[in-house]
């Protein structure tokens, strides 16, 4: 039966392809019925409030409205994407009243995640939405892809989206002057990266840039990877074939996917010979199995023809006639050599021609690491991919180079001064963290001393606990069963295909070879198939995995249940006659094996123990249990050695990371692991919410260019570098002015006199606090939280304040050094803060610990421990935060009389926490001794712009193109 609606509807929304339309106009002119349009509309509101959930009609306008929601760009609407406001907008454009706006709110929400941030210099708009939606084969069956492997509305519009900021900040492919953008993307580990960039990849060759060359990584496999994901998604099955008969058998002996379980279902279709619909064709230049090698037949592969022979390629009358080739390539010398060699013979038009140069893992290999002190005759000296991957772009006059990491701190620290060097010199984008991705906030309780997310994933490798290498097994064996019972039970089994272990100890490859011999022998004492092995068994799952189930999944109430699966869990895990791989950088065949080929094996259920070569790109599909000791000291090489972190849809309960704590580092340190990662992933975390804070355009203006980013890189934890040394040359943090920012110092001493003599240096604060204590309330709906506590107040100067800032002690000075220099900055101006209100806050329950501090009312402790190192983790409550950044001027009316009491233009917030890390001893009369306590705070200075305080970062860079200046202008003075 025909729908009638759905095809109505279906014709007005396509004619709104640049956006809202007056609905009922539209629907009169194409209606073959003559009903009213209020009647009309009254009908689509009752067919959304009784719709089935899979009403194709709700389908179409959930996309629809998806789409406008998430245009940044929108010339119909000056309200922000992501908002009510933009809604509004599209609502009034549309001429819907109040009962439909309701009824359509209720079937597709507003969606608010927040979408990429984007640092970009000022650039010359050309891809407009029209000039996308004009020329956008490609890109549609991308889409298309997407949606039928069960993308959301939600993040297919979210790729397209940032895809296109991608493609717009590239330069024009037929623009007549060439220039060649610099750009980065950042992602997060394990976080759909490549799909970002098969997108930018699409869009782009759609726009006209005819050479893509993808650097795949530094292995084969890795290569391989990419090369696959690209032929699938975007390549396509007649591009594969070439005009081959797929029917015909003759004709597809070669073709590289014969043996792919994938081919050619899941291979992208075009419908046909793309050149054959008025598009343009795809040659690839590597296949799955061969990497870039010199082209035997010359270089006509390369040699791109022209249609208007007097006219160059990037004129769009052989432009847009003209095959891509794509290439995906390792970033091996040898295998870049060859292709730079064959580009240098195809003479002049190479500098006609529209390239894009996507470097995957781009902090790894691309970037240049030799000492500048070290240079010649002031010749930049370059290490070998480096040097390649500039030979590229010198060669290739038209190219664009986008690199896509998830530890961008080596490429930002690249000297902008640096003309043929990769600095992202024209935009800098942070992915959003996607829908669904398990990260940091999924295994570290950054915001809460609670440590839900700790008990329920993170299993410690104490030095009294032993290595639980074998409890590690069993719950690899345990969640293999948990996986085949969902199964069972109408779990989809797609992401249960395959079920993977990591291990990893050591570098050193001897050592794995000795690691998979003793799990083999362990494994085959474990007893799996005994009463021993399934009362061990029985009890891990009631004691850990039947505890923290997620209830919306299916989940066996007693391991007897369970017992039947565990047996078939063995036997895929066993299969072949161990249940080990070795992954290590020996040679390229431990890559090879058959048994690790994620692609072509149906079911990959192994334990894989390996070193750094199992760190990075690499995809370890099917990840559950990882077993992880291994230090480092750099925070880059350990981000990306989080392989736990990604999508894993059925079973993130079902997660364990059994991970060192508290091991031996050198003579004299300690380092645990887990609150290591946390560190690194609180520095990645700052940087992208000042990323955020920063794209904000002033007067349509950028605030901060790309080369202006080095700066925001910060460093939790004094031994753990944000990157190795030698990509570290050129930055030097010194300060971060944060108004309407929460500041947390984390860094205090341990010795007895510097903490005594920090408590001393707060006495001026101490004999200010008001003895009687106040309540402080923040009310918001928009936050749905009432927060309130009581605390003691008091004030002091700004000047007074600086005195006792700076004379503190810290165990890592540098953490805080660049906000106390914004503060002394600020009174060095001349007292742009007035005053600091000063909270502390005071605990109510029964079990409050109090004590007076040299002299003071008794003030309450707080409870805390130091979980990296000398530094502690959270310390605020987050409950203490919004009358605090109300008062401030960083957030709206709390709704208290008492809080709105408080605030003044000018007016910082200092929150005292003064805390203990053990049990406290006090005097007869309540006094603690103040060598025994940590006077923590936190700071929020006053957002209001009548302080003259504007977000800014100053710091030391050298950019070699300025002598001795930093990347930010100085000022005149040369402050």
């Amino acid at each position: 039966m025909t729908d009638h609606l759905f095809t109505l509807h279906g014709d007005v929304l396509a004619a709104m392809r640049r956006g809202p339309k007056p609905f009922a106009k539209l629907a009169f002119v194409l209606s073959e019925a003559e009903e009213p349009a209020d009647t009309a509309l009254g009908h689509f509101r009752d067919r959304i409030l009784a719709a089935d959930p899979g009403d194709g009609l709700i389908a179409l306008w959930h996309r629809t409205l998806t789409i406008w929601d998430l245009t940044e760009q929108a010339d119909w609407s000056a309200a922000p994407a992501r908002t009510d406001a933009r809604r509004s907008d599209t609502y009034d454009r549309l001429g819907f009243g109040a009962d439909l706006r309701k009824a359509l709110d209720g079937a597709v929400p507003v969606f608010k995640e927040p979408g990429p941030t984007v640092i970009s210099k000022e650039f010359t708009s050309w891809y407009s939405r029209d000039a996308a939606a004009a020329r956008s084969f490609y890109w549609n069956s991308y889409e298309q892809l997407l949606r039928h492997k069960g993308w959301s509305d939600e993040a297919v519009a979210g790729l397209d989206e940032a895809s296109h900021a991608v493609v717009e900040r590239l330069s024009d492919p037929t623009r007549t002057e060439a220039y060649g953008a610099r750009g980065l993307v950042v992602g997060y580990v394990q976080s759909g990266k490549t799909a970002n960039f098969t997108g930018v990849t699409a869009k782009a060759i759609d726009a006209g840039y005819r050479l893509v060359i993808v650097l795949g990584g530094t292995l084969n496999l890795l290569r391989g990877q990419t090369q696959r994901r690209l032929d699938m998604e975007l390549i396509g099955r007649e591009n594969i074939l070439r005009g081959a008969d797929p029917a015909d058998p003759d004709a597809l002996v070669g073709i590289d996917y014969q043996d792919d379980e994938d081919w050619p279902a899941k291979f992208v279709s075009h419908g046909g010979r793309p050149s054959a619909l008025g598009s343009f064709d795809i040659e690839r230049l590597t296949t799955r199995d061969d990497d870039y090698k010199s082209l035997e037949n010359g270089i006509r592969a390369l040699d791109i023809e022209k249609q208007a022979r007097t006219q160059p390629l990037y004129d769009p009358a052989n432009l847009h006639h003209a095959a891509a080739r794509v290439m995906v390539v390792k970033k091996n010398k040898s295998v870049l050599s060859k292709l730079i060699k064959d580009l240098k013979k195809i003479g002049p038009i190479l500098s006609e021609i529209p390239a894009l140069i996507i470097d995957d893992e781009s902090d790894q290999a691309s970037v240049n690491t030799t000492d500048p002190k070290k240079w010649e005759d002031g010749k930049v000296a370059r290490t070998a991919i480096n040097s390649q991957i500039s030979q590229l772009l010198a060669l290739l006059p038209r190219a664009q180079y986008v690199g896509y990491t998830a530890t961008p701190f080596a490429n930002v620290f690249v000297d902008p001064g640096d003309g043929e060097d990769i600095f992202p010199r024209d935009f800098l984008i942070s992915l959003p963290r996607p829908t669904g991705y398990m990260g940091v906030q999924d295994f570290h309780d950054l915001e809460s001393a609670e440590g839900a997310a700790e008990e329920t994933h993170i299993r410690g490798i104490y030095e009294d606990t032993g290595d639980r290498l074998q409890e590690a097994l069993d719950a690899f064996v345990l969640t293999g069963a948990l996986k085949l019972y969902r199964v069972d039970r109408g779990v989809d089994e797609g992401p249960f295909r395959h079920h993977t272990m990591l291990v990893h100890e050591s570098v050193r490859m001897a050592e794995h070879a000795a690691l998979a011999l003793r799990i083999n022998s362990m494994w085959h004492r474990a007893a799996y198939t005994s009463q021993q092995g399934h009362d061990r068994l029985a009890a891990l799952f009631a004691s850990d995995f039947h505890r923290f189930a997620d209830d919306t999944l299916p989940t066996p109430e007693s391991y007897d249940e369970l017992k039947g699966y565990v047996s078939r869990a063995r036997q895929l895990i066993n299969a072949g006659g161990s249940p080990v791989l070795v992954v290590n950088g020996d040679t390229e065949r431990d890559y090879a094996q058959p048994e690790l080929d994620f692609d072509r094996t149906p079911h990959v259920w192994k334990i894989l123990v390996g070193g750094t070569k199992l760190s990075r790109g690499f995809t370890v599909e099917g990840l559950t249990v990882t077993y992880y000791r291994r230090t480092t000291q750099q925070a880059d090489t350990l981000m990306q050695m989080g392989r736990w972190f990604g999508f894993r849809p059925g079973y993130r309960d079902l997660v364990r990371l059994y991970i060192g704590r508290e091991e031996a580092m050198g003579k004299s340190r300690t380092v645990d692991l887990y609150e290591a990662f946390e560190a690194i992933c609180r520095d990645e975390e700052t940087f992208r919410s000042q990323l955020t804070r920063y794209a904000t355009l002033v007067d349509g203006k950028p605030q901060v260019t790309p080369a202006q980013i080095p700066p925001l890189v910060s460093q939790h934890l004094s031994w753990l570098r944000p990157a190795a040394r030698n990509k570290m040359f050129n930055a030097e943090l010194v300060e971060i002015r944060s108004p309407g920012q929460w500041v947390e110092p984390t860094a205090y001493p341990t010795g007895r006199g510097d903490l005594r003599h920090n408590t001393e240096a707060w006495r001026p604060v101490l004999d200010a606090l008001d003895p009687a204590p106040v309540t402080l309330r923040y009310s918001s709906a928009e936050r749905d939280r009432d927060d309130s506590y009581e605390a003691l107040l008091g004030t002091i100067g700004h000047s007074a304040l600086i005195s006792i800032l700076c004379d503190l002690q810290w165990s890592a000075p540098t953490q805080f050094s660049p906000h106390l220099q914004s503060l002394v900055s600020a009174a060095d101006a001349g007292n742009v803060i007035d005053d600091w209100l000063v909270i502390a806050p005071q605990q109510t329950s029964n079990r409050r610990t109090e004590a007076s501090i040299l002299g003071s009312r008794p003030l309450s402790l707080a409870s805390r421990t130091r979980r990296r190192g000398d530094l502690f983790g959270a310390i605020s409550e987050p409950k203490h935060r919004a009358a605090a950044l109300r008062v401030a001027g960083a957030l709206g009316d709390s709704g208290d009389p008492v809080v709105e009491s408080l605030v003044r233009e000018r007016r910082g917030v200092v929150v005292l926490y003064p805390l203990v890390e053990e049990e406290p001893r006090l005097s007869a009369g309540g006094a603690i001794d103040p060598g025994d306590v940590v006077m923590a705070f936190s700071l929020v200075a006053p957002a209001s712009p009548h302080t003259g305080q504007e977000n800014l970062v100053r710091f030391r860079v050298v950019d070699s193109s300025k002598g001795d200046f930093a990347v930010i202008d100085r000022d005149e003075d040369g402050a």
